[in-house]
């Protein structure tokens, strides 16, 4: 694993709820990462409709799966 899949694991794993796909991107994480661990099953990816100024807004939110509990538990190596 990665030093940025890791980093995004941990993020995730200390929301409740999962983080969107532009709140990532904010932190500096790109799309293939995301899509890399959604891949391995390590994370999951959702959309969703919300809504931003009054506006309707499609978000994609990622969640971390058991396997990614369970791949960040790993020793790194």
């Amino acid at each position: 694993m990665t030093a940025d899949e890791r980093r995004l694991l941990e993020m995730l794993a200390g929301s409740a709820d999962g983080i969107t796909d532009a709140l990532l991107v904010a932190h500096g994480f790109d799309f293939d990462l995301m899509a890399r661990l959604v891949r391995e099953r390590l994370a999951t990816a959702t959309p969703e409709r919300t809504f931003a100024a009054g506006k309707p807004v499609e978000v994609t939110r990622v969640r971390i799966t058991d396997a990614g509990r369970r791949a960040l538990a790993e020793p790194q190596n």
